[in-house]
This record gives structure tokens, C-alpha cells and sequence, in this order.
């Protein structure tokens, strides 16, 4: 059995998906409605920065892209899937999702199997089941696929999946023998759920993760203060088998991006209409935005008292590496802070938000952003940072202050050229 496949809704999710199914050896159609963005796609200049990408939509196994939705027709199994936007109160706009639906559902073969790849709130796909099998009737089956993207690591996970979700109308009963053999092609485990459970888990692993983070990052600050040091406490923990080797132990400015905002939005909202107690979301939140500021906070206690105009240099403006996104970045965050202050900053891949271009500056490369600046702060992790000498990133500077959250560069040679290195979880106690 070799099923066609269509995708609908070429966004970061959709792409990857669609080029990783396509790798497996599937002959895949890959449908957006819009036709410039299409062709974009097809001469290789992709909207999204993932490693590995560029090289699945060159590959000859690569999906055929098209803007005509009558392309799905003879597609076996059609994924719905356009990332949900969400705005910066973390509520989901739906509605450009639902217009995808509108022009997808009247192409799709009666007897094609229709799967929800994006994420919803719950209770979405079954009112979407009521509503268009009432209006439509159809053979084919309508069910929710739970993916949980992770920018910059979306076509690794994509292509070695560690589960599948799959929301269902009745879990009894088995998957449409296409759309199954498609999950078996990855080896992984198949978890068949109630539509409601397969959206709610999502949500449920970001919630844990969120969880994680959040102590993980309270218990690094205490050990800035103790004389302690995250990284000799975090193997002990990853040892614990109620914990594991995989948690998220490495502390952080707070969640970035906009899944797990909008996560806690979506529960927040959900459970407020029913009464339930959210009050541990609120507090998530705050330390969030707390955690999010602790460049801020070290530079106004370390280096503006002395430097009172001190120059900036910025490496990374997204919110983490192998993204361009920089929606939620503490690096944004912390530009927005400082006024009129001269700032050079640099990024392999994000752009600045329009609302910075007048009073940050673009730098070329990292040294050439490090120019003459007082302080360097390394706000993005790209692993392409920790390779730059560091006797060249001293002999462009003025200054000798490092504020370096993720510890990217070593410290060890941070200090021989005579920088002050800072970096979360790490004692400034002697």
C-alpha cells in the first residue's frame, strides 16, 4: 500500500510535516492557498528556519506544491495543517484556519480520510465533525493528529516521532487502513484517544514542561545567590528516575515563542468559565516575565551604575536557536527596555521587528556588532557563537563585561582574556 497524501496549509507546520512524510517515500501534494507563497516554496526560499529543511524540499522525494486545492481530490488521506496564530495575550485566531477548511473540505474525495494536524482548543474537531458531517455527509473519517512542534527541532521530530496522538470519534474502532499504514511507516507507538483527550494532551505536555521550567529557573537564581552551581545539581536530578535524563533542567529567560502562552491561555480561559482554581497559571506567568529580565536586572545593578551609558552588543534576537522567530524573545524584550541607548546586535536568522529599526543597529557579523560596545550580551544560544575567539571579541570591545544567560561561551576562556562572566544558575560568591 502506497497512499497519496495531501497537506493543506503550508506554514511551519505543514512544510515539515508534509517534506518529512514525503521522505519516507510517499507521494505527497502539498496545497497552500496562496499562490506566492507556493512558488516561493517550490524554488526553495522557505517562509521557516529549520535545520535540515532546505534539504528534504530539495530532495527528489520532496512533496509537488500547488495552490489549487483540486489537487487534494485524489489524495487517499488529507491533513489539515496551517499553524494557529495566537496574539500576544496567548488567545488562538482560528478564523484563518477555518477559512483553510472552507476551501479544503468540498475537494477532498468522499472517501478520504481528513486529519486535524493543527493545534486546537478542545472540543474543536468534534464540533467540526458535527457541523460538516451534518452538512456533508461523508464515508470518510474525520480525526485529530496531536503534533508537538519544537522550532529548531521540527524535522528531527518529525521525522522520529516519539508517539502519535490521535484523537478519534469512537477509539474502538481501528484507523482507516491508509491513514494507519502512513503512523506505521515511523515505528513509533499509536496512542488511539477521544478527540478531546488528544487536544487536551498537547496542552498537558506543555503545562508539564512549563512546570519544569519554572522550577528549574527559581532553583538556578537561588543558586546565583548561595554559592552553588546549576550545573553540578542538575546530573543528580536527571539520575532520578522520577525525573529523568530528558527533563528540561537547563535554566532559561523564562518560555518564549507562543505555544506555551498560549497553553496556559487556553486552560486559563477554559477553566475560569468553570470555576476551577488557575491561580498556579498566574504564577507561572509572573515568574516567566520575571526570569525573562535577568540581563535586564544584571545590567542595571552591574554595569549601568558604573557605565551609566554603557554600549550594548547583542547576539541573537529569537527567541532560541535554529528559529527565526522572535515572538516572546527576552532579546526584543530586553531592546525594548533600553531607550535610546546605543545598541549593535546581530542574529543569524531573525530580523528586527519593525518597531527597533530607528535605534538598533544591524550588525554584519558577531565581532563587528561587538564594535567599541562596553558589554556583550549572548541572548540567543546558536551553537555557531561558541567558535568565535574570544581574544577577537575582546580586542573589538571596550568593555570587559559578558552577560551570557546559556552559557554559550566558556567561561574558563571568558576569564583569561580578563572578562567579567555571567550566566544563569552560576554563583557570583567566591
Amino acid at each position: 500500500m502506497n497512499p497519496r497524501v495531501g497537506f493543506a496549509g503550508l506554514s511551519h507546520l505543514g512544510l515539515v510535516s508534509a517534506a518529512a512524510l514525503a521522505s519516507r517515500g510517499v507521494p505527497v501534494v502539498a496545497f497552500d492557498p496562496d499562490p506566492a507563497a507556493v512558488a516561493a516554496i517550490s524554488r526553495g526560499d522557505l517562509p521557516v528556519v529549520e535545520p535540515g529543511l532546505p534539504e528534504l524540499v530539495a530532495s527528489p522525494t520532496r512533496p509537488v506544491f500547488t495552490a489549487d486545492a483540486a489537487d487534494l481530490r485524489a489524495c487517499d488521506v488529507v491533513y489539515l495543517s496551517l499553524d494557529v496564530a495566537t496574539d500576544d495575550a496567548g488567545q488562538s485566531d482560528l478564523e484563518p484556519f477555518r477559512r483553510l477548511i472552507d476551501i479544503v473540505w468540498p475537494q477532498v474525495g468522499a472517501d478520504a480520510t481528513l486529519v486535524v494536524l493543527s493545534q486546537v482548543p478542545p472540543g474543536f474537531t468534534r464540533e467540526l465533525a458535527r457541523a460538516r458531517m451534518t452538512a456533508s455527509p461523508r464515508p470518510g473519517a474525520l480525526y485529530g493528529q496531536v503534533e508537538t512542534l519544537i522550532f529548531g527541532r521540527a524535522v528531527e521530530r518529525a521525522l522520529h516521532p516519539e508517539r502519535y496522538m490521535v484523537g478519534c470519534a469512537d477509539p474502538s474502532r481501528p484507523l482507516p487502513p491508509a491513514y494507519a499504514h502512513l503512523l506505521e511507516l515511523f515505528g513509533c507507538p499509536v496512542l488511539r484517544m477521544r478527540y478531546e483527550s488528544a487536544e487536551l494532551a498537547k496542552i498537558s505536555i506543555n503545562f508539564f514542561l512549563v512546570s519544569s521550567l519554572s522550577t528549574t529557573n527559581m532553583l538556578a537564581e537561588v543558586c546565583e545567590h548561595v554559592g552553588a552551581d546549576w550545573d553540578e545539581i542538575a546530573p543528580a536530578l536527571r539520575l532520578d528516575a522520577r525525573i529523568g535524563p530528558k527533563a528540561y533542567l537547563g535554566p532559561g529567560l523564562g518560555f518564549g515563542g507562543g505555544n506555551l502562552g498560549r497553553d496556559l491561555e487556553t486552560i486559563k480561559r477554559m477553566s475560569d468559565e468553570r470555576g476551577t482554581d488557575t491561580r498556579i497559571i498566574d504564577a507561572w506567568r509572573i515568574n516567566s516575565t520575571y526570569r525573562r529580565d535577568w540581563a535586564l536586572r544584571l545590567l542595571r545593578s552591574d554595569v549601568f551604575e558604573r557605565i551609566p551609558d554603557a554600549s550594548l552588543a547583542v547576539w541573537g534576537l529569537a527567541y532560541k536557536q535554529h528559529t527565526a522567530s522572535t515572538k516572546n524573545s527576552p532579546s526584543v524584550a530586553l531592546l525594548d527596555a533600553m531607550g535610546e541607548r546605543s545598541i549593535s546586535a546581530y542574529d543569524p536568522a531573525a530580523e528586527l521587528p519593525a518597531r527597533l529599526r530607528a535605534r538598533v543597529t544591524i550588525a554584519s557579523d558577531p565581532l563587528s556588532a561587538c564594535k567599541d560596545a562596553d558589554v556583550l550580551l549572548v541572548m540567543t544560544p546558536w551553537p555557531d557563537f561558541r567558535d568565535i575567539a574570544l581574544d577577537r571579541v575582546a580586542a573589538a570591545m571596550r568593555g570587559r563585561t559578558i552577560i551570557d544567560p546559556n552559557g554559550v561561551l566558556d567561561a574558563g576562556r571568558a576569564a583569561a582574556v580578563g572578562f567579567a562572566h555571567y550566566r544563569l544558575g552560576a554563583s557570583s560568591v567566591n
